[in-house]
């Protein structure tokens, strides 16, 4: 968005410290209606942000299961929080934001929404019980099909530099990211050489290489073109940039750095 409309006060890295898989981010009301995504074409469905990278890839995952996005009645709103400030984003003509003291959790539960997107779990939801239930329990099969099929991890945040930082040392930009490679290289193997953070991380790390390889949350450029590509594309199609930005144009002050 900032580089479509050309607001370059920042220069992008391609290093990617957040990214999340989406499927087991949306919610449904417990013995509601939607039993299955199909259910949700054309239904209304809360979210966090309307233009948020997240968001973004939200509708990228819902075009991958056979929904419109377009054809959704959206709602932008807090999940858990009762709303009770002016937006601080500007909504799309169509797009809705809930009632004064109303949560997107709370219209889920009384049926006034079909579905809710929501990175954190909401507050209601519980795995076995309680009024808020994944729409894909058993996620990790649908999301390893999405990167099967996508070649996404979806990348959701990006290191930036500041431009005056950047115009004063160009050659910051490819050191910072070699650095942001290298402490995350050491981090895997740190993994696989200690791997008890949780009782069964070891077969976890296996399971994971063998659907995504071994580099499977790649810092750089190339490594990650294809993905950048995939949400240049997804932000053209939702009419939140005028046109298709390449990857090259994403990040061109990193590639032209010294």
């Amino acid at each position: 968005y900032r580089v479509d409309k050309g607001d370059h006060r920042y220069v992008g890295l391609p290093v990617f410290p957040l990214r999340n898989f989406t499927a087991r981010d949306l919610y449904v009301r417990r013995g509601g209606p939607i039993r299955q995504a199909a259910d949700l074409a054309g239904r209304r469905i809360g979210m966090y942000s309307y233009s948020a990278s997240g968001s973004i890839w939200y509708r990228h995952f819902l075009r991958f299961v056979g929904l419109d996005p377009s054809a959704i009645q959206w709602w932008i709103g807090d999940i858990d929080t009762p709303w009770s400030a002016p937006m601080d984003q500007t909504l799309p003509p169509g797009v809705n934001a809930p009632a004064k003291g109303r949560s997107l959790s709370d219209m889920l539960v009384a049926g006034e929404l079909e579905a809710i997107y929501s990175p954190p779990r909401p507050q209601a939801y519980h795995p076995a019980s309680g009024p808020i239930a994944r729409l894909f329990p058993d996620f990790r099969p649908v999301e390893q099909e999405y990167f099967r099929r996508t070649g996404a991890f979806p990348p959701q945040h990006l290191i930036v530099i500041r431009r005056e930082a950047w115009e004063a040392n160009p050659w910051i930009a490819k050191s910072l990211t070699e650095a942001f490679r290298a402490a995350n290289d050491c981090f895997t193997s740190a993994q696989k050489g200690f791997p008890y953070a949780t009782p069964w991380l070891e077969a976890e790390l296996e399971d994971t290489v063998a659907v995504m390889g071994e580099d499977f949350h790649p810092y750089g450029f190339e490594r990650n073109r294809a993905q950048i590509e995939a949400f240049a594309g997804e932000a053209f199609r939702l009419g939140l940039t005028g046109r298709q930005i390449s990857p090259e144009e994403y990040f061109a002050d990193y590639l032209q750095g010294g």
